[in-house]
């Protein structure tokens, strides 16, 4: 970071835990945008709200994964592109750039969005705007059971984006900021690849099942903040209303850790503003630059790994980059992998 007078040593986030108002049921695309604006307007308050509690320090706000329409039960991919997929300049980003600029925040969430690069695709992506209202950060989760991903069309990906497009880090006043989806807090990879382009904050949006007990996921949050020194700001849903599965399945446990590993802010279930705390990026720098042996992140020597990941194939690249697929693809594709990798002896 340079030395100008508006980068921030410390400074509050929060991750923003609300309920998510699926459009499933939405009979078309216009009833569909109706919602997610009704959406729009109730975080415009909780967030007013929110900042008027925790202080005109809060500078970073994650909000939960697909808070704006839930996500696709029984939807063709076309279909869902069609009722759910925000477009990359559109309203849905214009709203949320208005509340970003009013309170001079960066705000940080997760939304399917279409590309016209990609026409009849979506992707789920992870986005920050800044105080401006612009966006400065747009990353597309790389790892998903059901759902389009870069790696699925990624020569092309690679020629319209690049791979700095793919693991992107914005470089801001608050930080090296970047983000990780939901289930990716479980792919050490993505995180670290991110790790090596500067990141600091990981924003991680979120829409998973909270146990008071250790989930595999918030022990992965954990771990991600110690291997990478970096802070990690996660933002679950309060719930998931206007579908079959009952709300409160993916309901509670939004936190936020730090670069040692400490839960410094954590919620329970329902909508809440508690997971908030002081980002300390000064003790962050200070021990990434502190020799000795809990500098993880000076000490990795990654040149051991890179041969080792050049010669293993496991899931396949460019699976949806010549042809049109339906759902059963990626299960599919996954059984394939998984015979493969069984004939090999790997599993």
């Amino acid at each position: 970071m340079d030395n100008n007078t508006d980068n921030l040593n410390s400074f509050r986030a929060l991750a923003l835990q609300v309920t998510c108002h699926a459009v499933n049921q939405a009979s078309d695309r216009h009833q569909a945008r109706s919602l997610m604006q009704n959406s729009i307007n109730r975080l415009a308050q909780q967030i007013a709200a929110s900042i008027a509690f925790i202080g005109f320090d809060c500078r970073l706000i994650v909000l939960p994964e697909y808070f704006l329409t839930g996500f696709p039960m029984g939807d063709s991919l076309f279909g869902w592109a069609e009722k759910a997929g925000v477009e990359m300049a559109g309203a849905e980003y214009e709203a949320l750039g208005k509340i970003a600029q009013k309170h001079k925040i960066f705000l940080a969430g997760n939304a399917y969005e279409v590309d016209p690069n990609f026409p009849g695709l979506y992707f789920q992506t992870c986005f920050i705007l800044d105080p401006s209202g612009s966006i400065v950060l747009r990353y597309r989760r790389l790892n998903s059971l059901f759902a389009p991903t870069p790696h699925d069309v990624w020569d092309k990906y690679l020629d319209c984006y690049g791979l700095e497009g793919v693991f992107p880090v914005a470089k801001t006043e608050i930080g090296n900021l970047a983000a990780l989806a939901s289930e990716e807090i479980l792919y050490p990879e993505v995180a670290r690849c991110l790790a090596m382009r500067g990141a600091e904050i990981f924003v991680h949006s979120t829409s998973e099942v909270y146990n008071k007990n250790l989930t595999p996921k918030d022990a992965a949050k954990i771990t991600r903040a110690v291997e990478n020194m970096a802070y990690v700001v996660s933002a679950n849903t309060a719930g998931i209303a206007n579908i079959a599965i009952p709300i409160a399945s993916a309901d509670g446990g939004s936190k936020i850790i730090d670069h040692r590993g400490i839960v410094l802010a954590e919620t329970g279930a329902g909508e809440s503003m508690a997971a908030f705390a002081e980002i300390d990026l000064g003790a962050l720098r200070r021990d990434r630059h502190r020799p000795g042996l809990n500098n993880l992140l000076a000490r990795q020597r990654f040149e051991l790994y890179a041969e080792s990941y050049r010669q293993s194939h496991f899931y396949p690249a460019n699976t949806m980059l010549e042809e049109e697929v339906d759902r059963k693809h990626f299960l599919q594709t996954q059984q394939a992998t998984i015979e493969r990798l069984a004939k090999l002896g790997i599993i």
